[in-house]
């Protein structure tokens, strides 16, 4: 996250820096701020809509390999960005040029604006359902109001507490909406058995591994929390806290309760995050609207956080540079609220699908770059990412990436379902191979301005 965070005594803006070894933090602090991500509703209703659609077995297998394709590729990203301490807006300046990193931080901001909406939308429908007297667009309101300050502290001195805070909470609740349903509905082995009608889908396990790669807004999350690591936790940071425990969690664990809680618990007009809130709530009482609070504000204080970090970089660049943190994340709540209130969610289902073609391209070219020696030879290990020192078009990394964009979104269109599923791994093909080609041939002019080559 292009973070405002200051040091001490000092007015250094680490949104236009690399985030130096003094300001990193400890690796407790660090994981409470990142596990906020693992407890949204979302886990548990996308595992069990892919059950559903595709059979339990094809979702499980697609959870699995989700589970160790995250790991490893946040593994190296993380690695990488506690090296170098760059923000994914900082390291985009390498890849696309000053002027076109804007559009890696304009789709990130935006992104997490839209599931800011979403999961604050659920909070709001939860607290709408238990108390009626409210409606539900003054729940949005509340919602908002309590959800903005959260995020006025940085990372280091407020998120890590809060989120570690609510962790056991979440784990409590979650254990107990498991036990609790057992007891009011019995145990079946229904859920593992579930799937469409019509039987088995033939490579229904691809279709859920794909479908999994729509998420992969992630790995830009992954970036801008572990730049904030200690150098000599890197080993820890890769392996435990972005790699596989977490994801084990965050993908199978919640993911396998969903589909428990799916084939469990009747869920009438069908499998939704709300149906699940109201499932909850119906069964809970109470105790089910504190949970769906605390796993809401858990993932939405990341959500609201990066989204006003990189608006802020955004603007940045457009001139606002002078604009205050608190400002972005006082304009951020307002544009979450007013599209609570248009009740746009089917158009941003709509542009979702192509941002996460823009970022799995981007994802492959992060690690195309990094495991090129070719920049290292250029740049004799030094990286240029200072916006008075880099390109304004970088050629290498725009070419690569709307090259494999353009495919990835005409894949998306094709009226073929079987095509569709490979628009996201054709993308990252393609961007990874375009983007090695292009180094190995690239300028040191390419990256950096002619009077700085």
């Amino acid at each position: 996250m292009a973070a405002t965070l200051k040091k001490q005594g000092d007015s250094t803006d680490y949104s236009v820096v690399a985030v130096p070894d003094t300001h990193r933090m400890s690796r407790l602090s660090l994981t409470m701020a990142w596990w906020g991500i693992c407890s949204a509703m979302f886990w548990l209703v996308v595992s069990a809509t892919l059950a559903m659609t595709f059979g339990t077995q094809n979702a499980m297998i697609g959870l699995l390999l989700s589970v160790v394709t995250y790991a490893i590729i946040n593994g190296i990203i993380s690695r990488y960005a506690i090296k170098t301490g760059l923000s994914v807006a900082l390291f985009s300046r390498v890849l696309f040029g000053r002027t076109g990193a804007t559009l890696a931080t304009l789709i990130f901001f935006v992104t997490a604006t839209y599931y800011s909406v979403f999961e604050g939308s659920v909070i709001a429908i939860a607290i709408h359902q238990y108390w009626s007297v409210l409606s539900l667009n003054q729940a949005y309101l509340l919602v908002v109001l309590y959800s903005v300050p959260l995020i006025f502290g940085s990372v280091q001195n407020w998120m890590d507490k809060l989120n570690g805070v609510l962790l056991p909470f979440y784990l409590i609740g979650l254990v107990a909406l498991v036990v609790m349903t057992i007891g009011e509905y019995g145990y079946s082995a229904a859920w593992l058995q579930m799937g469409p009608a019509s039987g088995p889908v033939e490579n229904g396990w691809w279709n859920c591994f794909s479908a999994f790669m729509g998420v992969w807004i992630l790995m830009m999350y992954t970036w801008d929390y572990a730049r904030f690591g200690r150098k000599e936790d890197a080993q820890y940071h890769g392996r435990i806290n972005f790699g596989l425990p977490f994801y084990t969690f965050t993908f199978l664990i919640n993911g396998l309760v969903g589909i428990f809680l799916a084939g469990t618990i009747p869920t009438p007009g069908g499998l939704t995050e709300v149906s699940v809130v109201m499932a909850i709530i119906e069964l809970m009482g109470i105790w089910g609207l504190i949970f769906v609070w605390i796993s809401q504000t858990r993932i939405n204080s990341a959500n609201f956080f990066l989204a006003a970090t990189n608006m802020q970089a955004f603007f940045g660049r457009l001139g606002l540079t002078q604009v205050p943190y608190i400002v972005w994340a006082i304009a951020v709540g307002v544009l979450v609220y007013t599209l609570m209130r248009l009740n746009v969610f089917e158009y941003i289902l709509q542009a979702l699908a192509y941002q996460s073609i823009f970022v799995v391209a981007w994802v492959a070219i992060a690690l195309a770059h990094i495991f090129s020696p070719r920049y290292t030879q250029l740049f004799q290990g030094r990286i240029e990412y200072e916006l008075e020192r880099v390109s304004a078009f970088n050629p290498c990394g725009l070419g690569a990436w709307f090259f494999a964009a353009g495919l990835g979104i005409l894949l998306l269109n094709a009226n073929s379902p079987t095509l569709a599923t490979w628009s996201a791994p054709v993308t990252f093909v393609s961007a990874f191979g375009a983007y090695w080609l292009l180094l190995n041939s690239a300028k040191r002019s390419w990256f950096v301005r002619a009077s700085c080559t």
